[in-house]
């Protein structure tokens, strides 16, 4: 059996690559394509992976601008020569899934959310104050068709896995297509409570400092209720967000991972003021034993129990922020408990789960 595992794009570890790793771990001998690839960014599993990039790696801008290229996606990724494999298994949150196959194929997509630039997440990439951006009026035009295309090339999966009961409901809404759900694995042996950190009065916020992110309804927030929010991250809002921060604002960019457990054992809540469709760092900050402040929407929502490992607020406003920090004041949360919780998200359960699943899959075809 001969194996083809595709992934948007290698440029950085954030969650889906986490489970891109326990893809590799499974099936090691799988060729692995991508539309970018910056080996310095991903780990040394996937560099081992040799994945082979996208005619657009080339492009000018690529390596920095490559969203700019989105337009170009599904025809840089129906380029790939997926002829010679009899199995593959896509890794998808925008064009992954839409490799060209034959029906004798049997294609598995791990869908970490439908084409997100062109449906939930349209508006906060390119409204607001990026309407007037080149992209933006681009998109304008493209999006009736890139939806179309994401629709079309969903026909193309036997079987999908979601990140999340929040993905599962996109994917059955505008796919018509069933799920199952398996969460992506966290690192609960790396991020895990340190009894030498003592509790500082710090909050703190993790993510890409990316308009969809709302950092900006965290450091508004904080701003306003003169309180310490440190700011992990880097992305293209970050000057912005520096420029409206208030004098507790504390940005730092991106940590390596130990740092960032030092971090997380530190601060008093993770703050997350964002939709996501599962979003990791809400479970690392719980698997430190620590309560996670968010946004009631997304896949957090399967992940944070409230009153017992975190509080939500039901508006993204800065003053519905503002009343889950102050009703955060008067709460106490078991470390041991948040602990627990997290360790059902742990790496090993993940690839259990993928491995069951997606044998019991190619069982069914005969293979």
């Amino acid at each position: 059996m001969k194996l083809a595992l595709v992934h948007d794009w290698l440029n950085g570890m954030r969650g889906g690559e986490k489970v891109l790793e326990v893809l590799c771990d499974l099936f090691p001998d799988a060729n692995l394509y991508t539309l970018f690839y910056e080996p310095d960014r991903v780990s040394a599993k996937i560099r081992q992976m040799n994945p082979r990039a996208s005619v657009l790696q080339r492009f000018p801008g690529a390596r920095r601008r490559y969203r700019y290229y989105l337009p170009l996606y599904p025809w840089a990724i129906g380029k790939f020569d997926m002829s010679g494999y009899d199995v593959v298994i896509s890794s998808s949150h925008c064009a992954a899934k839409g490799v060209r196959l034959n029906d004798r194929q049997v294609h598995i997509c791990y869908c970490h959310a439908p084409m997100r630039y062109v449906w939930e997440q349209y508006d906060a990439y390119f409204r607001g104050r990026n309407r007037w951006r080149l992209s933006s009026l681009a998109m304008r035009l493209l999006r009736e068709r890139l939806r179309r295309w994401d629709i079309a090339t969903a026909k193309r999966v036997n079987t999908f896995i979601a990140n999340s009961a929040t993905v599962a409901n996109r994917i059955a809404r505008y796919y018509g297509c069933e799920a199952r759900v398996i969460h992506p694995p966290v690192d609960t042996d790396r991020f895990c409570p340190r009894a030498s950190d003592a509790q500082s009065d710090y909050f703190l916020v993790v993510a890409a400092l990316v308009a969809y992110k709302r950092m900006d309804l965290a450091v508004e927030a904080f701003s306003r209720i003169g309180r310490p929010l440190w700011v992990v991250g880097e992305g293209p809002e970050r000057r912005r967000l520096e420029r409206s921060a208030g004098a507790t604002i504390r940005f730092l960019g991106w940590v390596g991972d130990d740092e960032l457990v030092d971090l997380y054992n530190g601060c008093r809540a993770l703050i997350f003021p964002g939709e996501e469709d599962f979003g990791i760092t809400a479970v690392e900050a719980q698997a430190c034993g620590r309560p996670v402040i968010a946004l009631r929407k997304g896949g957090v929502v399967e992940t944070v129990l409230e009153h017992r490992t975190g509080l939500f607020f039901d508006e993204p406003t800065v003053e519905s922020l503002c009343q889950a920090i102050r009703a955060f004041d008067g709460s106490h949360f078991d470390r041991g408990v948040i602990r627990g919780h997290a360790e059902r998200f742990g790496g090993d359960r993940c690839r259990r789960e993928l491995d069951r699943t997606i044998r019991a899959i190619l069982g069914r075809h005969g293979l």
